[in-house]
């Protein structure tokens, strides 16, 4: 499966491929935002295809990324199991807890998840 835009639960939404190129870079996550742009509100990234620096803070590159989201007015969603970082990073724990009681940046398990927080939302 390609990249594909799709409407889940009234929210058009960038679903990326497990299989597609990883997120290593902020161009990388440029390059997404542009994806984006052919109509979608929000983008569902597998947790496999950010490249592990996502889920160091200290590298710094889950802020930019998520910063770039933000500025675009994007919602991202991290899709998928990333209990391995979690425990390994109280900061990255208590980033995810912050970011999944707002709106903008989501740590979701799955595609599933991501319908239900979206017709909460609604």
């Amino acid at each position: 499966m390609a990249d594909l835009v799709q409407e889940r639960a009234g929210v058009r939404v960038l679903v990326c491929d497990p299989d597609g190129p990883p997120v290593a870079t902020v161009q990388d996550a440029l390059d997404l935002v542009g994806a984006a742009f052919l109509g979608a509100q929000a983008v569902a990234v597998p947790a496999s295809r950010l490249d592990d620096e996502f889920f160091s803070l200290g590298s710094r590159f889950a802020g930019e990324v998520m910063q770039k989201f933000v500025n675009y007015r994007l919602r991202l969603v991290v899709l998928g199991d990333i209990s391995r970082h979690l425990a390994a990073s109280s900061a990255l724990r208590a980033l995810v807890h912050e970011s999944n009681r707002a709106d903008h940046v989501w740590f979701l398990p799955d595609l599933e998840a991501l319908d239900a927080r979206l017709r909460a939302t609604a």
